[in-house]
């Protein structure tokens, strides 16, 4: 900053008040300085920066982990909004630490981050409050905490409104494959079930969900039981694109038509769904993240209460692999 001050002719404190955007420096000054620090590349330190201001310019990302696809956009969606607010992101993948006990205090976040943004952690109540202590803002995203900052969906009803598009098109027996264990999806995972549950009551209907491991195999093996009974459903609702996506395979494997035989239908928008063909519900993960950027600098710049909610909309996808039931010789 010397060099800067003494190549442009003037004070220190006028360098630093250029650097910082801080009002009350000439355009003819301002110029000179900023001409000065480009010829000298010189590049204003956010260390040195954030010892007068208490600022790091980072938030801390934490997530379960970078994989799936879910994931990977909510963290694109926040980088792209962070890198707008000129906010740097750190990103923390939990993995198998989530499952030890204080695992949150291993987490290198205090003094080192402005604010702290989860990805779909389905955090406890204990959890949030080891998380306050780091004593900076805290933006939940993928559920929704009473009295805390989030962005999220409402996963209940875009379940509901699924199954309600099925049961609308004349369908009664419709099935519904969950995801069993996968500790990381457990809340999506209850509410998206209560939803579909909810439906089908109140259309007066039985519901009938088969649960199953959340790899590739899973939705093949829950389709292949689903097909086994005596009066196999005439419409599937997946949890998400992934399980649609391995049950379909069973389908065409099994020779039955989609949507000829039985409609499938499935949860997130995945790229491959447009590929199928499938019906689904958008959740929009990269928006989600855009929002969860978006409210942690309102709540940094005070435009924002720390606890606003944000609840991002879902939209149903129609596409070709749902369609009205048709009686089919062995799957009447």
């Amino acid at each position: 900053m010397r060099d800067v001050a003494r190549r442009a002719g003037v004070s220190l404190s006028t360098v630093s008040r250029v650097m910082r955007g801080v009002p009350g420096v000439s355009p003819a000054v301002r110029e000179r300085v900023q001409n000065a620090a480009d010829a000298l590349s010189y590049v204003v330190s956010r260390n040195a920066s954030g010892l007068v201001t208490g600022r790091t310019c980072r938030v801390a990302v934490v997530v379960p982990f970078l994989q799936p696809w879910f994931f990977g956009s909510v963290l694109a969606g926040i980088s792209d909004g962070l890198r707008e607010a000129d906010l740097d992101m750190l990103l923390y993948q939990v993995g198998d630490l989530r499952g030890q006990r204080g695992w949150s205090r291993t987490l290198p976040l205090r003094r080192n981050s402005d604010a702290v943004i989860t990805v779909s952690m389905d955090l406890s109540a204990q959890e949030c409050d080891r998380l306050d202590d780091v004593d900076v803002p805290l933006v939940l995203t993928g559920q929704h905490v009473p009295g805390r900052a989030g962005v999220s969906i409402d996963d209940v009803e875009g379940a509901a409104k699924a199954t309600r598009h099925l049961l609308n098109l004349g369908h009664t027996r419709v099935a519904y494959i969950g995801s069993r264990g996968g500790a990381w999806l457990s809340l999506s995972s209850r509410s998206r079930l209560a939803g579909y549950r909810a439906a089908m009551a109140e259309a007066g209907l039985p519901e009938w969900s088969v649960l199953c491991s959340p790899g590739d195999e899973g939705g093949e093996l829950a389709m292949g039981e689903l097909l086994s009974g005596h009066h196999p459903p005439t419409a599937v609702l997946a949890e998400f694109d992934a399980i649609a996506v391995s049950a379909h395979r069973t389908l065409r494997r099994s020779g039955i038509p989609v949507p000829g035989a039985i409609s499938l239908m499935g949860f997130d928008n995945h790229e491959t769904a447009a590929a199928l063909d499938l019906t689904t519900v958008d959740q929009s993960p990269r928006a989600i993240g855009a929002a969860a950027a978006a409210l942690t600098v309102e709540i940094l710049h005070g435009a924002a209460p720390p606890d606003r909610y944000v609840e991002m909309p879902t939209q149903l996808i129609l596409r070709q692999s749902t369609s009205a039931p048709r009686r089919t010789e062995g799957l009447s």
